[in-house]
């Protein structure tokens, strides 16, 4: 890129540019020297471990959720604030993650990130109420900072194969979940611990990601004196960006999809007159297959499809599985639950690659992913409530299903706009 066109974009900061002349300002091109060989292998590792962190601790809580209110007095509604209140803190903290990853370096924030969860978990062995929400506030406060620096950490340390390694990441993400929902309650009921001893157990993952990336610290990537010197100051001006809002609204729409139905499925399925293990288990299923979903994705786009078919082709699973609840939940559950896996397994696979292909370079990604995460995760938070609201005014979940349904359609349009191959622009 020539100095009149840098120019030109700084001073356009709502611009957008097309990414084969953005690529020329990547960070790969002033200096950057790339992990090869065991070192790409072992970092590949450490991200995967990091993912798999970024989601235990919390849905450790819904199996459990029955036994610390019946243990603690919490009400249903404060007992529901557990989960809650972490998707709050990854949307309001995920501005906070960029200048953490500028004044600390990528490789030690993401280090505290693990340190804040084995901190989490440690302070609910406490026997108080505000112990519990206390721990859940810091773990959600570390998983908030990794979700926004890991996709700019892919973005720098791994240009070439970003596709592959945000397909890693987000099947971590699901396998984590999928683990912690699957797991906690039998082991619980196998070893006789008490609910807290339970949910402190997810520590021991946080402790050997800890040990796992601690050489990190030591082999962090190189780059160029006039690299570093960019890297350390802030990108503005994405908010007047129209990609940067199409990415976020993607972000936003799917991840309200997913966390609504998941706090809401096995409800669905126990008023059809499933029983409650079969319900819970209908969602394990789901997020087993979402594993599958979020990995496939990223490593098919650009290979056998574009990113916007699959955007509309993520959203057309879920419409099929949500039109299937409505017309018979028990008898064709099993169907359900693959199409709704896979259509929002590749959804938020694809809201994170989007964030990774959108930025020129791992400053632009992890400001784009504050951004998306921000706004999309405080939407997220919203989708619980007021599904259960829609379920409470019409005394069916014909009303909430149809709602979903209807929100695939704005998805599907933030999804094609962020899917147009160019590079978001800021200044800084």
């Amino acid at each position: 890129m020539s100095e009149d066109t840098r120019a030109a974009v700084r001073a356009r900061p709502g611009t957008d540019i097309p990414a084969d002349t953005a690529a020329a300002a990547d960070v790969t091109g002033t200096g950057q020297t790339l992990p090869t060989g065991r070192r790409a292998l072992y970092l590949a590792v450490g991200v995967v471990l990091l993912a798999l962190n970024l989601r235990p601790a919390l849905v450790a809580v819904s199996p459990l959720a029955d036994t610390i209110r019946d243990d603690s007095g919490m009400s249903a509604a404060a007992t529901s604030l557990l989960t809650a209140l972490p998707l709050l803190c990854f949307g309001l903290l995920a501005p906070v993650a960029p200048r953490l990853g500028r004044r600390f370096g990528m490789e030690r924030s993401l280090l505290g990130t693990m340190a804040l969860i084995c901190a989490g978990t440690a302070l609910r062995l406490l026997d108080s109420v505000l112990a519990l929400f206390a721990g859940t506030v810091v773990i959600g406060a570390g998983i908030a900072v990794a979700n926004v620096l890991l996709p700019g950490l892919i973005k720098r340390d791994f240009p070439a194969k970003a596709g592959l390694m945000t397909g890693l990441y987000s099947m971590s993400l699901f396998g984590g979940a999928a683990l912690a929902a699957g797991v906690t309650l039998p082991v619980q009921q196998a070893s006789g611990m008490n609910w807290r001893t339970t949910l402190a157990c997810w520590g021991a993952l946080a402790a050997i990601a800890v040990l796992v990336w601690l050489p990190q610290i030591r082999s962090r990537t190189r780059v160029s004196a006039a690299a570093a010197r960019q890297a350390a100051h802030p990108v503005r001006g994405l908010w007047r960006s129209l990609l940067a809002w199409q990415v976020t609204a993607y972000m936003g729409l799917q991840s309200l999809n997913y966390y609504a139905a998941a706090a809401w499925l096995p409800t669905v399925f126990q008023d059809a007159g499933m029983s409650a293990g079969d319900a819970g288990w209908m969602l394990s299923f789901s997020s087993l297959l979402g594993i599958v979903g979020s990995f496939l994705a990223p490593v098919v786009v650009g290979r056998r499809l574009r990113s916007g078919t699959l955007a509309v082709l993520g959203a057309v699973l879920c419409a099929l599985g949500f039109a299937g609840l409505l017309a018979a939940p028990v008898g064709g559950a099993y169907l359900w639950m693959i199409l709704l896996g896979l259509g929002q397994g590749a959804a938020i696979s694809l809201a994170l690659l989007f964030i990774v292909q959108r930025a020129p370079d791992a400053r632009h990604a992890a400001q784009l992913s504050s951004m998306s995460q921000c706004f999309g995760y405080v939407l997220a938070a919203t989708g619980p409530t007021i599904l259960g609201a829609v379920h409470d005014a019409s005394h069916s979940w014909t009303v909430p299903l149809v709602l979903l349904c209807a929100l695939l359609v704005p998805q599907v349009v933030a999804g094609l706009g962020a899917a147009r191959d160019r590079h978001v622009a800021g200044i800084g």
